[in-house]
C-alpha cells in the first residue's frame, strides 16, 4: 500500500517529531505543504499537549502525527545520580552552580490512559511510538479512534515483533538517524545498522508498509529509499535550520559549522543512546558513559549546566541532536523542503 493511502497525504514525507526543537508550527507547515507534519509529545505536560493540538487542528486540516514514548520509568537509584552529580560536579563548580541544590528537568514520560482521554478529543489521524509500542488495551483505544500506528524498528526482530503486535506501518531507523535510537528489545549498539543495509532487510522481513529514516536529506536519498523498497521516508535534520522549528541559537550554530559534520551516539544526555553534534561534555566524559543513569534520569543533573551554558552562548553542555547528514540543513521555509524532498516522485 502506497504511504499516501495510508496515511491519507499528498506526498511521502513524514518530518520526523523532535522533541525539543518544534512544536506545532512546524508540523503544521509539512502538513499543510503535503507530507505528514509530526508533534512530539513525550516532553509536553497535558495543558501544553492540549494546546499545541489545538493550535495543530486551527492551523491544517490535513492529517498530522502525535508522537510518544513507550520506556518503562526506572527506580530512582538514589546512589548512581550521587555518583553521577559527582562527575558533574567540576562543571558545576565552573559554571557557578551548586552541585548539592536539587533542580528538574522536563519529564519524559511513557504513553498512558490519561493522555489518550486527551488525544480521543482531538483524534488524531496517525499516532507514532518509539522504544516499542504501549500495552495492547491502550493500542485498542488509539484504533478506536481510527487512527493509524506507526513504530521505529532498528534491527530485523524489532520490526517483526512490531508487525506482530499490530503496527499499521514500521519506521525502519538506520544508524544514522539523529536524536534518540528506537531500539527496544536490546540495548546492544553493536546490532544497528546503516539505513540502506537495514531497510530492504526489514521489507523482506514483514508484509506490511516500511518507511526508511536516518541520514536522508534530499530528493536523491528519498528515491534510493523507494527504490530499496520504503513507501515513503521520514525526515528529521533538514528540517532543524526551518524557521517554524524551535531549534536553539547554539544549536543552530553548530549545524551551520563544521562540527556538524562530526556526529556520535551518547548516553549522557538522557541516558539512552542518541546521535548528536559531538561537543565538549561528549568528548571529556565519553560519548557512552557507564556511570549515567538510566533513562530518561541523566537528564535532570544535565538541565542546568545546558541553561547556565547556552545562557553565555555556548553548547558545550547541550544535546545538539542530528544524523550523520547535516549537507542539507537550510533556512529555508519547511514547506519548501517538503516540496524539495518529493521531486521527481
Amino acid at each position: 500500500m502506497k504511504l499516501e493511502t495510508l496515511l491519507g497525504i499528498a506526498l511521502p514525507i513524514i518530518q520526523a517529531p523532535m522533541a525539543g526543537v518544534q512544536g506545532s508550527r512546524l508540523a503544521i507547515a509539512v502538513s499543510n505543504a503535503g507530507g505528514l507534519g509530526s508533534l512530539p509529545c513525550a516532553m509536553l505536560n497535558p495543558a501544553t499537549l492540549r494546546n499545541e493540538l489545538a493550535a495543530i487542528k486551527t492551523g491544517t486540516n490535513k492529517p498530522f502525527n502525535v508522537n510518544f514514548f513507550c520506556h518503562t520509568p526506572p527506580l530512582a537509584n538514589t546512589e548512581r545520580e550521587s555518583a553521577w552529580r559527582k562527575i558533574l560536579a567540576p562543571y558545576y563548580r565552573e559554571l557557578g552552580l551548586n552541585s548539592d541544590e536539587i533542580y528538574t528537568s522536563s519529564p519524559r514520560l511513557p504513553f498512558s490512559n490519561e493522555v489518550a482521554d486527551l488525544l480521543e478529543e482531538f483524534r488524531p489521524e496517525v499516532v507514532s511510538f518509539h522504544f516499542g509500542l504501549p500495552s495492547p488495551e491502550l493500542l485498542a483505544r488509539v484504533r478506536g479512534w481510527g487512527a493509524k500506528i506507526l513504530s521505529s524498528a532498528t534491527t530485523i526482530e524489532e520490526a517483526v515483533w512490531l508487525e506482530q503486535r499490530g503496527a499499521d506501518a514500521i519506521i525502519a531507523q538506520g544508524f544514522e538517524a539523529g536524536g534518540h535510537r528506537g531500539m527496544f528489545l536490546t540495548q546492544n549498539l553493536d546490532s544497528q545498522t546503516g539505513t540502506f543495509a537495514l531497510l530492504p532487510q526489514i521489507v523482506n522481513a514483514v508484509s506490511i508498509p516500511v518507511i526508511a529514516t536516518g541520514g536522508i536529506v534530499d530528493a536523491d536519498g528519498v528515491a534510493a529509499a523507494l527504490r530499496l523498497g520504503a513507501v515513503g521516508v521520514q525526515v528529521g535534520t533538514a528540517y532543524l535550520l526551518c524557521p517554524e522549528a524551535d531549534t536553539s541559537i547554539v544549536h543552530r550554530a553548530a549545524l551551520k559549522s563544521d562540527i556538524a559534520r562530526h556526529t556520535a551516539l551518547t548516553n549522557i544526555f538522557t541516558g539512552r543512546p542518541a546521535r548528536g553534534i559531538v561537543n565538549r561534555l561528549m568528548r571529556e566524559l565519553g560519548a557512552i558513559n557507564e556511570n549515567a543513569p538510566e533513562f530518561p534520569l541523566a537528564a535532570t543533573a544535565i538541565a542546568p549546566l545546558r541553561a547556565r551554558a547556552e545562557s553565555l552562548g555556548n553548547g558545550d553542555f547541550s544535546p545538539l541532536w542530528a544524523g550523520q547528514n547535516t549537507s542539507r540543513c537550510r533556512e529555508i521555509p519547511a514547506a519548501e523542503l517538503t516540496r524539495e524532498l518529493a521531486q521527481g516522485l
